[in-house]
């Protein structure tokens, strides 16, 4: 007796074990799922910015080091835009001057890092008649109506200020930009956008908008929206619902998959909540999806259970029968599905880390919510009466389509069909892109006022997307050496030769001002000097220049040893963002920039953390989809005992994957750190459906000793209730498509539709067809023993 022949007449004994004290096992089941329920009141959902943060990765360390320093992602900007005429009006400054307290004022924002015309770091430099450096800001709140020479002068100086004029104030002077940074950490996003929207909702006006941008502003507005989940939940089960009663028409077929859907929901929260995790808004459709999952198995099992009421005595003994051919099959595909979802963890985002681990063990607790609670409940039941499941309508389309795959042309076609299939579509999966694949979020829709505000701010300013490298030297005051500072400035020159760079702001930058201001404002001397002296003198003059702490904390750290490089650009595209680093990395790894005592290091801000979470979903997407892969063959070949099929599902899944990466590419879904995990679990989803239809042939065979009156009974039959499932579970994620305001929920909804339709197309179609065809041993041969077990003799086992 081979190894795994000994497992499945250990398996076999659980069943024994199982149905001989049913009322003891659901009576622990119960207990257990009162347990679970207690503990779901302390689950929380929201979302956490550090878990999306591949924190190994080196641009991530560099984030973490200075965004208490130089800012990190978390930055709202805003901006007032007039149509009609411009900002220098004293209405329209006392606006923006208004907007900036009220932001300064909002929760989580770091005072030091505001930036804005009206604030008070804002400021005109100037030299005096005493050979002294003086300084004021643009905007004086105590004195808000200016006259109209006033207004020209400070239009005048704004114009002189490159620090000012196009970054802060747009070109066509039509618009006020105001950026603030935020303290990272565990933000309140709700308050914060709560809080940015009543400014926008208080200063907007016929003729001034006002519109809002950043990270903040985006979860902000994910959080807005949680309300639809009563909506899009109530509806699903509704759906389920319907279906479940045009299908069974019978009390134990609509209510005991209902009952599989909900124990399941229970003990996934309340393992949970046990485990300390949040619930993340945007993964919200896979614990959806693997309670759905519980209610397929509950279909799977109902549906035998009406099977085997036809020839059985009694309901104990139908429910016993069921609960013998499908345990088995059923435990291997749910044992698939939390392979598939442990190995997330294996990624280096948090967020999915916590994912993988309570997830899979939310798909392993459908063993025992529903494989074992379902079929013990249908044996402790009256039996009900025989009744056709389904329609004649689709009992007749599964036994057509079970007739035409169980022919030799027929299988032969479909393999040839799916082959071409797969051809094209290895052409066009390699069309995804990693990272996002247009402006904006993808998480909104195009048109939404977040994407529209971010349009807009990026059409006017250099760019609201902003990459850090900091340039670090080995000494204290290591920023004023001249030879320093025109690295960096060569650095910048270099960098916009990108077209699509926006602007650049840097230490070289504010040296070259301040000297020219010394110099009576003669564009000649915006230059940097030749000695440290020089330098460090300028820098320090314009500090003293300024009452404000901190005047030069947006450059340089305070022992001028470490400067911020700021680039900025008009979207975080997975291109844009490839192009940047690649420009950069370039720069700095060529000999002839090398300075002694000077490196660079990437890299910070939204670019740079964007930059770091695709590097993290693309190896990530390399690591853990072949893993699943593999994995899932080897479990598989070791539960039958056989290469073959291990290689039938591999190739069903290979099949799916590569179609579902062409789709994406089609579609225009990048992959990343939300996408990654969507995959695995389509994958563990459609193993479920090709092993119940391989392990359904295989007993038939066992019984009928004719392969292909085997796979069309067993298409007719379990063909049927995976085309069923299907059809449910469709039902149920769907509405994520049509309901939620959230771009990013229904494209991953639609993706998983398209791996359901995939899947279950390749377990009733692509998986008989090879079995027809190719005649696998640990099918042909397959026999039931003395106790029932189903198995195939060692020696052909080999085979």
């Amino acid at each position: 007796m081979t190894g795994v022949h000994r497992f499945t007449h250990w398996l076999h004994n659980i069943d024994e074990l199982v149905f001989r004290f049913p009322r003891a096992f659901l009576a622990v089941i119960a207990a257990l799922t009162v347990f679970f329920a207690v503990q779901i009141p302390n689950v929380q959902m929201y979302s956490d910015f550090a878990d999306l943060l591949p924190q190994e990765h080196e641009y991530i360390k560099l984030h973490n080091s200075i965004r208490d320093t130089f800012g990190g992602a978390n930055n709202v900007v805003m901006a007032v835009v007039v149509e009609d005429g411009d900002i220098f009006t004293s209405d329209t400054l006392a606006r923006i001057h208004r907007v900036t307290q009220a932001v300064d004022n909002v929760s989580g924002v770091n005072h030091n890092l505001l930036a804005s015309l009206t604030h008070r770091t804002s400021r005109k430099v100037w030299l005096t008649d005493t050979g002294d450096v003086n300084s004021q800001p643009y905007y004086d709140p105590v004195e808000p109506d200016l006259s109209q020479q006033q207004l020209e002068q400070l239009r005048h100086d704004v114009l002189a200020n490159p620090r000012v004029y196009g970054l802060l104030v747009s070109p066509d002077m039509k618009a006020a930009l105001i950026k603030a940074q935020f303290n990272e950490g565990h933000l309140n996003y709700a308050e914060i956008f709560s809080q940015i929207q009543a400014i926008r909702e208080a200063e907007t006006t016929g003729n001034v908008h006002i519109y809002a941008t950043g990270q903040p502003m985006l979860w902000g507005w994910v959080y807005s929206y949680l309300d639809q989940l009563l909506l899009i939940f109530s509806t699903t089960v509704g759906i389920m619902l319907l279906l479940l009663v045009a299908y069974f028409r019978r009390a134990y077929g609509i209510l005991l998959p209902l009952f599989g859907i909900c124990i399941s929901a229970v003990w996934g929260l309340g393992i949970l909540s046990l485990l300390g995790y949040n619930l993340d808004p945007l993964t919200l459709v896979i614990p959806f999806l693997i309670s759905a999952r519980a209610m397929s198995h509950a279909i799977q099992l109902v549906q035998r259970y009406y099977d085997e009421l036809a020839t059985a005595e009694t309901a104990n003994q139908a429910a016993h029968r069921t609960f013998d051919s499908l345990f088995r099959p059923g435990t291997l595909g749910i044992v698939s599905d939390a392979i598939g979802l442990l190995l997330i963890a294996l990624g280096s985002v948090p967020i999915n880390v916590k994912l993988g681990i309570y997830a899979s063990l939310w798909a392993v607790c459908v063993i025992f919510t529903v494989l074992i609670a379902v079929p013990l409940m249908l044996s402790l039941l009256p039996k009900p009466k025989a009744a056709m499941v389904g329609t004649g309508v689709d009992q007749a389309a599964f036994a057509a389509l079970g007739r035409g795959v169980a022919t030799r042309t027929g299988s032969r076609g479909i393999l040839v069909v799916s082959l071409v299939i797969l051809a094209i579509a290895g052409f066009l999966s390699s069309k995804v892109q990693v990272g996002e694949s247009e402006p904006g979020s993808p998480i909104l829709y195009l048109d939404h006022d977040y994407n529209v505000s971010s349009k807009i701010i990026n059409e006017r300013f250099p760019g609201s997307e902003e990459l850090y490298i900091i340039a670090r030297t080995d000494e204290k005051g290591g920023m004023k050496r001249p030879e320093v500072l025109q690295a960096i400035e060569a650095f910048q020159r270099h960098m916009l030769l990108d077209p699509e760079l926006g602007g650049t702001k840097a230490t070289p930058d504010l040296v070259k001002q301040v000297n020219r201001i010394f110099h009576s404002d003669d564009p000649r001397w915006a230059i940097i000097p030749d000695t440290e002296s020089y330098v460090g003198g300028l820098m320090f003059a314009y500090m003293a220049s300024s009452p404000v702490p901190g005047a030069l904390k947006e450059f340089v750290d305070t022992d001028d040893q470490v400067s911020n490089l700021v680039f900025f650009y008009k979207d975080h595209q997975a291109e844009t963002i490839r192009r940047a680093i690649h420009r950069a990395k370039s720069w700095i790894s060529d000999p002839a920039n090398h300075i002694d005592g000077l490196e660079f290091k990437l890299a910070g801000g939204l670019v740079g953390v964007t930059a770091a979470m695709n590097e993290s979903a693309y190896e990530s997407n390399m690591l853990i989809i072949p893993l699943v892969l593999a994995l899932i063959f080897v479990f598989v070949t070791w539960f039958y005992w056989s290469l073959h099929a291990g290689w039938i599902m591999f190739l069903a899944m290979m099949f799916c994957t590569t179609a579902t990466y062409a789709y994406m590419g089609v579609a225009g879904i990048g992959i990343n750190v939300n996408t990654v995990p969507i995959i695995a679990v389509g994958i563990g989803v459609g193993i479920d459906y090709s092993i119940y239809i391989m392990d359904r042939i295989r007993e038939r065979m066992a019984v009928r000793g004719d392969l292909a009156v085997a796979i069309r009974e067993s298409i007719a039959t379990t063909g049927k209730a995976i085309g069923f499932t299907a059809t449910c579970l469709i039902g149920g994620v769907i509405m994520w498509v049509f309901i939620s305001d959230l771009r990013f929920q229904a494209d991953a909804a639609l993706l998983l539709v398209v791996m359901l339709i995939l899947n279950a197309s390749a377990a009733m179609l692509l998986v008989p067809a090879w079995i027809q065809t190719f005649k696998p041993t640990f099918v042909t041969s397959a026999r039931f023993d003395d106790d029932g077990v189903l198995h195939i003799e060692e020696a052909v086992a080999k085979a």
